[in-house]
């Protein structure tokens, strides 16, 4: 009983002992967070500054927080009495089972860095990719976030988009839009034509030149289908698709 209070005596007295340690771990974390978000502000007040591109201040503010977040980390332990050196003696050690088990991550890292070098899009661009149209919100160090026309977010993995095939709506101002209509064989295509074209010059939204171009794609025993080929700038596309199709009815309509 004796040695029993012994130990207990031993033990409380070495968690007083360490209670500052993990008081001023503490400490370390709240002060440590509160700076870190005041450099993340002072940083992106420089790059701004700079004008760097919104896409790289992005994915740097990422890097700036992890690298500070990291130092961060080794500071509590350093305060906790843990040994920092015997620590990166075992971070070394499991390096390669963590680079194996990390190989996905280490390439979305470094698809980051392609994409912001090579900037095949930026933030705020329309692209398609993976089988997605969406508008670009963010670019990350390990994904990029886009948001689809039906409101949903998706998180992309950099890996994928950078070694995949990317479709840049926004890259260029202006944009070829095509639309196939169908319509019976036994209407006057002349006629169609020539009201088509009156519609598509008085317009506004469509380009004059290059000049719209109406050409017969196929003919079926019964159908016969027209390819109209505009030239609109980006934000006008779906407009003008829905204009041509709706007046593209009211044309037959008006045809024997």
């Amino acid at each position: 009983m004796e040695k029993t209070d012994q130990l207990l005596s031993k033990y409380l007295e070495a968690i007083i002992d360490y209670i500052p340690n993990i008081v001023g771990a503490l400490i370390i974390l709240v002060i440590g967070l509160i700076i870190i978000r005041l450099l993340k502000k002072f940083a992106q007040r420089i790059f701004l500054k700079q004008h760097l591109d919104p896409t790289s201040i992005s994915f740097l503010l990422d890097g700036i927080i992890w690298a500070l977040r990291a130092l961060l980390f080794i500071a509590i332990i350093s305060k906790l009495g843990i040994e920092t050196t015997s620590f990166v003696t075992i971070i070394g050690a499991m390096s390669l089972a963590i680079g194996l088990s990390l190989q996905g991550s280490l390439a979305n890292f470094a698809g980051g860095v392609l994409i912001i070098l090579f900037k095949p899009f930026r933030i705020g661009d329309i692209i398609e990719a993976q089988a997605e149209v969406g508008k670009v919100l963010e670019i990350h160090i390990f994904s990029t976030k886009i948001v689809t026309y039906q409101n949903q977010v998706l998180y992309i993995p950099n890996g994928i988009l950078s070694n995949g095939k990317i479709k840049n709506y926004s890259q260029n101002k202006l944009r070829k839009t095509e639309v196939l209509i169908q319509a019976p064989l036994t209407k006057d295509s002349a006629v169609f034509i020539e009201k088509m074209e009156v519609l598509l010059q008085a317009n506004d939204l469509i380009i004059k030149k290059p000049n719209p171009r109406i050409l017969i794609k196929e003919v079926l025993d019964t159908k016969i289908t027209y390819n109209i080929q505009v030239w609109v700038e980006n934000h006008n596309h779906t407009e003008v698709s829905s204009f041509i199709l709706q007046k593209g009815k009211e044309i037959f309509a008006t045809i024997e």
